[in-house]
């Protein structure tokens, strides 16, 4: 299901208060029980506030009966999350509490909120020069002294997430996707490859989840040679909410047996608050480090760009970013991507679950917005650390259905990091080369990072000089390639893709070995039918359908 930002909550609830101040005597005598749908938010007779609430209903002030209603849904929520701290051992009491009540601010936040998130009416195109062209920050060249500026650099990846959705089990990070090397060694590759040549000290951060956090610790041994300090901190643990009552699923603070699926981490918005809780942030901050890059552990194209680092240390007019956003022009498979617009006098990402319906298309209009997040962000240590400890870092809630294994329909509340963006001052995007773009979400992506497209140098990725086209193929593989381990057992090696502009493979299909995809190639397998590419095979411009089978002989 897709996320969708916080908005319509507090005016579809205003419409249900209505209905149910209208027919208050008749809510009186059945209990008080609200005829909504996703929410029994009260209960009258022995409950706190039943009194208030009956008041309220009876002088028909929807505002005031809104009002009790959230009030007492808050209290039951404080009561619930007071058992739960109830039930954490001592020695991870002070950790959970602070999850906790990161957890009631993000929920007191979801119930005040009313409206849509951005009046589209208030969106203006940026400034042209609070979005600079990558090239103009490249003109500048490097410094001398480009060893001192990389020191106050600090890596963070973006490493919260599972391969479940490339049917692998375990941290993502962990996935084999060019010569057997994980997303995490093509990372450590990179940040040595770094430190050895300019004789630096660039430390890598991991923000973990509790999903990942073991795994990934157990892996890291192998990296104590590397000449990279790697540390590890965990975002925020939080409970998913029941869709009806709008109460915490959790009941202890365990996450086994009944409670596996009550919590989940809250989007990477929650590495704010995380990272300075952690106390990590202030350690880097007394070694002398005044910048993160911060990007997914999946986008092969985040490497350290020493151009942009230089620019946020030595900037032209004096003046230093707080926050700088590397952002990339759109293509038609990016038309749902985040975009910066100018809200308010400030810089401001727009997500398109924050668009009106009836602004959509403009939004996906590649003429109109041409840019999307890539979530590659450059941040300032001492602001993230100013703004956490004056509570002033803003950003839109993102509430994502879920629903369980058993069944249950739950919500969590989540947040995103470049949407803090309009917190910082000086806030700056950069309009960088497609390749700093190369997110592996799929097999689809993982075939064109595996394939001759690219060349790996020092945990880098780079396209092949023998690419004659600038752009990365469309590939489409079915969901008989969904799995990873599916994936691979139906490539005997991975075709040469040099010339290839389009790829939908659908079905029961495999490829022989020394394969080659040319132009526009269409391979489609009926149900019952299966379609073996046999070793050699040259497909340029070419359908292929029905049933083709190389029987051995």
């Amino acid at each position: 299901m897709p996320k969708t930002v916080i908005g319509s909550w507090g005016m579809r609830k205003r419409e249900q208060y209505r209905s149910s101040s209208r027919s208050s005597s008749r809510a009186s005598s059945q209990g008080c029980r609200m005829a909504s749908p996703s929410a029994d938010l009260a209960k009258c007779g022995g409950e706190a506030g039943g009194g208030d609430l009956s008041k309220a209903m009876s002088q028909g002030g929807t505002s005031q009966f809104q009002e009790v209603i959230r009030q007492e849904l808050e209290l039951s929520v404080k009561k619930e999350l007071e058992k739960i701290l109830s039930t954490a051992p001592q020695n991870e009491s002070e950790h959970t509490k602070k999850d906790l009540e990161g957890f009631r601010k993000l929920f007191h936040r979801f119930l005040q909120e009313k409206g849509p998130s951005v009046d589209w009416g208030k969106i203006q195109r940026p400034p042209e020069d609070s979005i600079q062209p990558y090239e103009k920050i490249k003109a500048r060249g490097l410094p001398d002294n480009i060893a001192s500026v990389l020191n106050k650099l600090v890596v963070v990846k973006l490493n919260g997430g599972l391969g479940t959705s490339m049917g692998c089990k375990g941290p993502k990070s962990l996935i084999g996707v060019r010569n057997e090397n994980t997303f995490l060694d093509l990372t450590v590759q990179q940040i040595e490859h770094l430190n050895k040549t300019y004789n630096t000290d660039v430390p890598l951060v991991l923000m973990n989840s509790f999903n990942t956090d073991e795994d990934t610790k157990k892996i890291l041994q192998k990296y104590s040679h590397c000449r990279v300090k790697i540390y590890t901190f965990n975002q925020s643990r939080y409970p998913r909410i029941n869709k009806e009552s709008l109460l915490p699923v959790a009941k202890d603070v365990s996450y086994s047996g009944e409670n596996t699926e009550a919590w989940y981490p809250p989007g990477h918005g929650d590495i704010y608050a995380s990272f300075y809780n952690s106390g990590l942030l202030d350690t880097l901050i007394g070694e002398g480090k005044e910048y993160i890059f911060v990007s997914n552990i999946d986008n092969l194209g985040a490497t350290v760009d020493l151009y942009i680092l230089n620019h946020l240390m030595n900037p032209p007019n004096g003046k230093r970013c707080e926050f700088v956003m590397e952002v990339t022009n759109k293509t038609r498979a990016d038309v749902k991507g985040g975009t910066l617009t100018q809200y308010e006098g400030k810089l401001r990402l727009v997500e398109i679950a924050q668009v009106p319906k009836a602004h959509v298309d403009e939004f996906k209009s590649v003429s109109k917005f041409k840019i999307f997040n890539t979530n590659n962000l450059w941040i300032s240590l001492a602001a993230v650390k100013r703004l956490q400890e004056q509570n002033a870092i803003d950003m839109e809630i993102i509430v994502n259905p879920k629903t369980l294994d058993g069944g249950l329909n739950v919500i969590q509340l989540e947040t995103a990091v470049g949407a803090a963006i309009k917190s910082f001052e000086n806030s700056l995007g950069i309009n960088v080369p497609r390749s700093r773009f190369l997110p592996v979400k799929t097999t689809s992506d993982l075939l064109l990072v595996m394939s001759n497209l690219y060349s790996l140098n020092a945990g880098s990725l780079t396209m092949s000089e023998k690419r004659e086209f600038p752009t990365v193929p469309l590939v489409k593989l079915g969901s008989s390639f969904t799995k990873v381990q599916d994936y691979l057992r139906r490539f005997e090696s991975i075709p040469d893709m040099l010339e290839l502009d389009h790829l939908t493979v659908s079905g029961d299909v495999t490829f022989g070995k020394n394969v080659s995809l040319k132009g526009t190639v269409i391979i489609i397998a009926n149900h019952g039918d299966r379609i073996d590419i046999p070793p050699g095979a040259v497909l340029e411009n070419k359908i292929v359908s029905g049933n083709l089978r190389i029987l051995d002989h």
